[in-house]
This record gives C-alpha cells, structure tokens and sequence, in this order.
C-alpha cells in the first residue's frame, strides 16, 4: 500500500490502543462518542445523492455506506457493552461488514436515517458509559474472531477512533472534491 493510498484510508492513522485503563483518556473518548452524530451532520450537509454515492477511493465504500455502517456498527457495540455490564463475559456474535454494506436499507435509505439514529443511539450509549466506574468498564465480553475476552474500556477507545476514522473518511473526500 502507498503512503498516500494509507492516508486515504487510514486518514486519522491506525488505531492504537492504549496498553491500560486510563480514566481521562476513557473520558476523552467517551466525549468524542457524544459528538460524532454532530460531526457527521457537517461531514453529509448540502451533499447530494450522487456525492454521497460516490466512493471515498476508488474500491471503497461510499459516503452512504460508511454512514450506515457507523450506525450498524455502533448499535452493535451498544448491544456488547449492555451485555458486558449485565451478563458474566458473554459471547458476542461476530458479523461481516461488508456484507451488512450491501444490504438494500444501505442503498435505499437517505444517511439521515442513521445519522439521526446515531444521535439517540450515542446520547443513550455516553449516558450509560459515563455513568459506569472503574469497576463496570473493565468488564469483559468475549470476541470469537479476536479469540479473546475484550474490557469495556477498549471499547469504548475503538469505537471513538471508528467513528473519527470514518468521519474523517467523508470530510477528506469533500476537500478532496472541493465539495
């Protein structure tokens, strides 16, 4: 991959996780989680149908796709984290992204839809995230594709890198276009 093919994709870097629990990086994240609905609405406003269905690179998602998925993907990791907080390690069941971005709702369904959802989904999420402890956000649940049990508080640093990096996806492409 070229350095300027992986700052297209990658356009906030590669996540990094932290090593440990950090309460205000946990905080900071948690806020960035709050936000992202707002930070979307700028990313799509005054764009058409057309701009929204073109792709961020070429054999990439478009702008729809990757608003959709943030929504998909997001109500997934609301479901683990009420799952981890009232369930002792649960399974979480793995889906395949890629297909979830081909579903007809993705192709027929205006990004408003979802960025709405994201802002009720988000405000329920940080509510519950910024109410739980030390204690609740190193519980865990149990990824069968990672193989491995993931903490609350890693999650939460995923998921605030996720919606950025995708955010910044559609902003890049807007500058990129002159949009």
């Amino acid at each position: 991959m070229t350095p300027e093919l992986e700052s297209i994709i990658y356009p906030t870097g590669k996540m990094q996780l932290p090593e440990h629990y950090v309460e205000k990086a946990i905080r900071d994240a948690i806020q960035e989680i709050r936000v992202l609905p707002r930070i979307l609405d700028y990313c799509i406003e005054n764009l058409d149908a057309e701009q929204l269905a073109l792709p961020y690179r070429e054999g990439g998602w478009s702008s729809n796709q990757i608003i959709h998925h943030i929504a998909d993907s997001h109500m997934n990791a609301f479901v683990r984290t009420k799952l981890a907080l009232t369930e002792d390690n649960p399974v979480v069941k793995p889906y395949s992204q890629n297909d979830w971005a081909l579903t007809s709702d993705v192709e027929t369904v205006p990004v408003n839809y979802s960025i709405t959802l994201l802002h009720a989904l988000h405000h329920r999420w940080t509510v519950l995230l910024a109410a739980s402890g030390e204690a609740e956000l190193k519980r865990t649940f149990y990824h069968p594709e990672l193989d491995r049990n993931v903490p609350l508080w890693e999650l939460v640093h995923i998921y605030a890198w996720h919606g950025r990096h995708h955010a910044e996806q559609v902003r890049q492409l807007r500058l990129r276009m002159g949009w």
